[in-house]
Order: C-alpha cells, then sequence, then structure tokens
C-alpha cells in the first residue's frame, strides 16, 4: 500500500481511556494512527506498539491541544509519515467537578482552555487539513443533558464543544467531510473514577437500563461506525449511554 492509498487517523488523548480504545478500533478498521499524547509518552508509545503488533501502522504525536502551533506540528507528523489525514477524533479532555458557588476560577480556566480552546484548535486545523471523504469527530458528554450537581462548569465546556461541532459541519458544505460530536455515558475510564466512592459508581451504573458504566470499547465502536462507514450522519451530536434519560 502506497502513502496515497493509506487512510489515516489522527487522535488526540490517544494514551489511555476513550482515546486508546478508538485509536485501536481505528487501526483495527485499517487505519494509520496518529496517536497524540500531551505528557506520557511512555503510554502513547506503548499504544503505539500495540497496534503494531496487531499489523497496523501508528506513530505517536505529542502536543497541548490547546496550542496551535504544537497542534499543527502534530498535523505536519502524520500528514508526512501517512500521506495525509482523513479522520481526527478528539478524545483529549479534563473533567474538574465542583458546585458553581465554589468552583476555583483557575481550575474552570483551566479545564475550558482544554476543553473549549482545545476542541477549537483540533477543529480549526482539522477543517483545513482533512480530505474528501474524512471525518472530524468531537467529544461531548451526555451530563449536557442530565444536569447532575457539581459537573455545570464541565457540562459547559462540552456543551460549547457541541455548539462548535454542529456549526462546523455546515461550514464545511461542499467539502465531503462530516462532523460529529460523540456525548458518552458515564464510561469506566480514570477520568470519570477518580475520586468517586464505590456506591457513586454503583448508583450511576444504575442509570440506565443496561445497568452497568460503559466501557471505552462500547464509544469506540460509535466513533468507528462515523469514522467509516456512517457518511450520512452529519452534524449530530450522538449519545452513547446505554439509555441513559
Amino acid at each position: 500500500m502506497t502513502l496515497a492509498d493509506t487512510r489515516a487517523a489522527l487522535v488526540t488523548g490517544a494514551s489511555g481511556g476513550i482515546g486508546r480504545a478508538v485509536a485501536e478500533r481505528l487501526a483495527a478498521d485499517g487505519f494509520a494512527v496518529a496517536v497524540h499524547y500531551s505528557g506520557n509518552k511512555q503510554r502513547a508509545e506503548a499504544v503505539a506498539e500495540a497496534i503494531k503488533s496487531h499489523g497496523g501502522d501508528a506513530i505517536t504525536v505529542r502536543g497541548d491541544v490547546a496550542d496551535e502551533h504544537a497542534m499543527a506540528a502534530a498535523f505536519d507528523d502524520t500528514e508526512l509519515a501517512f500521506g495525509g489525514v482523513d479522520v481526527v477524533v478528539n478524545a483529549a479532555g479534563i473533567m474538574i467537578l465542583s458546585p458553581v458557588a465554589t468552583m476555583d476560577l483557575d481550575d474552570l480556566d483551566r479545564m475550558h482552555r482544554t476543553n473549549i480552546r482545545g476542541t477549537f484548535v483540533i477543529a480549526q486545523l482539522a477543517a483545513n487539513r482533512v480530505r474528501a471523504g474524512g471525518a472530524i469527530i468531537t467529544m461531548s458528554t451526555t451530563v449536557t443533558r442530565t444536569q447532575l450537581p457539581t459537573y455545570a462548569a464541565y457540562t459547559a465546556s462540552k456543551a460549547a464543544v457541541e455548539a462548535l461541532s454542529l456549526s462546523l459541519a455546515r461550514e464545511l458544505r461542499g467539502r465531503d467531510i462530516t462532523v460529529n460530536a460523540v456525548a458518552p455515558g458515564p464510561t469506566a475510564t480514570p477520568l470519570f473514577l477518580d475520586g468517586k466512592s464505590d456506591e457513586q459508581v454503583a448508583q450511576l451504573a444504575g442509570t440506565n437500563p443496561m445497568n452497568r458504566l460503559g466501557e471505552p470499547a462500547d464509544i469506540a465502536e460509535t466513533v468507528a461506525f462515523l469514522a467509516g462507514p456512517g457518511r450520512w450522519v452529519n452534524g449530530q451530536t450522538i449519545f452513547v449511554n446505554g439509555g441513559m434519560a
């Protein structure tokens, strides 16, 4: 296979959690994958090596998603390695929970820098780099609809992700590029489990008719659909939560 024939995906936040599951699932579908990380090079390299061990092609790329220069370099590296970029999945994000009344505003700024500015940076680069027939996929959250206490700042950032994504889909008219947001429910990742008691986790697992937490692979299946055969799904927020109200 030549570079011209290679279908390539750049997955941010791919060193763990949902991002890792997405990177490995897209690789299984035949994509060459740029495994993005911000700080943990060793984990990212482990993901890339796992992909290669199963016959796939992968590189690692580094950068703060909110830094447009660092991420432009990550796109450059992906294009150099694989000949172009066809799918961009922005799975990088942080979650800091607090009641509105006591939210540390420095934490608010830090979270919104990653979740809003970071998504905008990736979307802007993707809008200029993704080839025809490609897909841009962002990550929202089901909590934008459930309004749980202490999630206000986080869900505000993810509501912005949805608004950006759905507008971008319309802006790319005529380019044959789809843009969708995926909104997971409670998913068993370190980001979600951090700071929660077993009782809290069990309670959240019971909020859907499947009576379990989602797994990263559950989310990756939906991303793979949007990145591959789901060409008629565009400008949507897809809730992947086992039926959570």
